[in-house]
């Protein structure tokens, strides 16, 4: 598998149905679209095995923080960058940036925390192993990538 650093999963252009009251991406939005890439970097990470065939060996997200950088509008084409932060034997940690393609502007970024996780079961388990080999390889192809500002922040009102 050649790795992509970052990996670049998901394109697409803003749907009216996103757009808000203020003429702009409603905050929930921002959120969908980087679930769009958090399925492309999982199917990325089973493949070929699609989902039919994975018997329930999924993952669940435990966290979410999303930062709104610059607005975005209807029709606008964007795309979202995903840099895998760090891994361990059954959780994960991806940063998803969402840059607008007219000008390479970063509209948002999304940090998520990924639990490996069983639905037939509905418990945690560790990833399989042609998972945890695939982690391995993005981690080494995404070592090197400086650490994104936004990363491991939570939410405090004095200035970092």
């Amino acid at each position: 598998m050649t790795v992509a650093v970052p990996l670049r999963l998901f394109d697409t252009r803003v749907k009216p149905e996103w757009i808000d009251e203020f003429n702009h991406v409603n905050v929930a939005h921002y959120i969908s679209i980087c679930d769009n890439a958090n399925w492309a970097f999982w199917n990325l990470m089973n493949a070929p095995v699609e989902m039919a065939d994975r018997d329930g060996h999924e993952y669940a997200i435990l966290e979410n923080h999303v930062n709104y950088i610059n607005e975005l509008a209807l029709d606008e084409p964007i795309h979202v960058t995903t840099q895998l932060l760090d891994h361990d034997d059954k959780r994960l940690i991806l940063f998803h940036c969402v840059i607008r393609n007219a000008d390479g502007a970063l509209a948002a970024t999304n940090e998520a925390k990924f639990l490996g996780f069983n639905l037939n079961k509905r418990r945690a388990e560790t990833w399989r192993p042609r998972v945890a080999e695939k982690l391995a390889e993005v981690m080494r192809a995404h070592r090197d990538l400086p650490r994104p500002e936004q990363a491991g922040l939570g939410i405090a009102l004095k200035r970092r």
